[in-house]
């Protein structure tokens, strides 16, 4: 009875994850403009898409500490952290959790210690955001117990729909002009600032 509760919590807080690791990194692709989402203030933007990550990462902790307790699965410390080594039957599919979970210890760490590690190293690896979600979700349809399940599948299209648009948004050339008008903008700010401090 145990097992089946923790066997169906593991799979309820992946699933939770990668809904939110979806929502996070499509706010961060599309408010990379400096527009705020409609019906949203912009500083509150920022606000959710840190609290979605932040909720993505303690719900993939709980998936990872499930599968680590739940007899099933039979995973190890060194399964969860080293990609590749695991000698259950769909290892490839636990390997790119692992490889996803890596990146997200990688993100984390740096954002913790961003003003050490300065902003263009922050920068840099926060970019593996955008390798974590899609090989989470590989992960997600190889190696779940639902992966292929009518339900689960339509999720993943939701999802990839998503970032998807996101990317659209991100790579079109509204988007550029949105951010020429914005970096302008800042501009016509600080010379009006440094105009002021003089007088």
């Amino acid at each position: 009875m145990l097992d089946d509760a923790m066997w169906a919590f593991g799979r309820a807080s992946g699933v939770v994850a990668l809904v939110l690791m979806t929502v996070s990194i499509v706010i961060g692709i599309t408010t990379r403009s400096g527009r705020p989402l409609p019906g949203m203030p912009r500083f509150s933007v920022q606000l959710v898409h840190r609290n979605a990550a932040l909720l993505a990462t303690v719900f993939t902790a709980l998936h990872v500490g499930t599968l680590l307790l739940d007899s099933y699965a039979k995973l190890t410390l060194a399964d969860i952290l080293v990609p590749f080594i695991s000698s259950a039957k769909n290892a490839v599919w636990v390997g790119f959790g692992t490889v996803a979970v890596d990146l997200l210890i990688a993100v984390i760490v740096t954002g913790l210690l961003r003003a050490r590690v300065g902003a263009r190293t922050f920068k840099a690896v926060h970019w593996a955001t955008y390798a974590l979600w899609p090989i989470a979700l590989a992960h997600a349809i190889g190696a779940g117990t639902n992966g292929t399940s009518g339900w689960f599948l339509l999720l993943g299209a939701a999802c990839a729909a998503a970032v998807g648009a996101a990317l659209v948004w991100r790579l079109s050339p509204r988007f550029a002009e949105a951010t020429g008008l914005q970096r302008r903008a800042m501009k016509d700010l600080e010379r009006s600032a440094t105009g002021r401090s003089r007088a």
